[in-house]
C-alpha cells in the first residue's frame, strides 16, 4: 500500500484464523496458522486523506464442504446486496437483501453486525447500512458492503467491498477477486 502512495493504515488490520475467524473484530494472537483454517483479512489504508476498507476470507489448504457452502452463501448475499445499491434506496433495504439470504439459509443468528458503513475521512462514517439504517444512499457516498457468517467452533467468513454511489447506481472500488481462494 505504501508503494502505491498510502500515507498510513486506516485502522489496525484484522487477521483471524481458524475458530478465531468467528470473531468479527478478532485481533492477532500467537495462534499458528493451520491447514484447513479459514483466514479473515480485513485491512485498509489512507490515500490522499481518504480511508479504504476491504475484507477477504481465504482457506489455508483445501476447503471442506461446509466451508464452501458458507462461503457461497456469503458471496451470494454480498453480490445480491451490491446489485441493489443505487441512489435513493434506504440503507436498511440494502442490509435486508443480504440478511434475508443469510437467514433463509439458516445462518441468520450468525450475522451479528450491520451490512456496512460509510467511509471517507474517517473509517466509520454515516450512513449506517444496517437494519436500523434510515438514511437514503445518495450520489458520491462511499459505503462498505460486508456480509459475514460467524459460527463459534467453526469460524467466520466475510467478504467486503468499498462502493461509491454513482448517478445511476454504483462503482465497486475493490478490485480483488471474490472467488474462493485455497492456499
Amino acid at each position: 500500500m505504501k508503494k502505491k502512495g498510502a500515507s498510513a493504515l486506516s485502522f489496525e488490520p484484522i487477521v483471524a484464523s481458524g475458530i478465531r475467524s468467528a470473531l468479527p473484530h478478532g485481533v492477532a494472537t500467537d495462534k499458528k496458522l493451520e491447514k484447513g483454517d479459514l483466514l479473515t483479512l480485513d485491512f485498509g489504508c489512507i490515500y490522499n486523506g481518504y480511508c479504504s476498507d476491504m475484507t477477504r476470507t481465504v482457506i489455508l489448504g483445501k476447503a471442506n464442504q461446509k466451508q464452501k457452502e458458507v462461503y457461497d452463501i456469503v458471496l451470494h448475499a454480498q453480490m445480491s446486496a451490491l446489485e441493489s445499491v443505487r441512489p435513493h434506496i434506504l440503507s436498511k433495504e440494502v442490509d435486508k437483501i443480504a440478511r434475508d439470504i443469510i437467514t433463509q439459509k439458516g445462518y441468520g443468528d450468525h450475522f451479528g453486525h450491520g451490512l456496512g458503513h460509510g467511509v471517507g475521512l474517517e473509517i466509520h462514517e454515516a450512513p449506517r447500512v444496517s437494519p436500523s439504517g434510515e438514511e437514503q444512499l445518495e450520489q458520491n457516498m462511499v459505503i462498505t458492503v460486508e456480509p459475514g457468517i460467524y459460527v463459534p467452533g467453526f469460524g467466520g467468513i466475510r467478504i467486503e467491498d468499498l462502493v461509491v454511489i454513482t448517478e445511476k447506481g454504483k462503482e465497486i472500488l475493490s478490485k480483488s477477486s471474490k472467488q474462493l481462494i485455497e492456499l
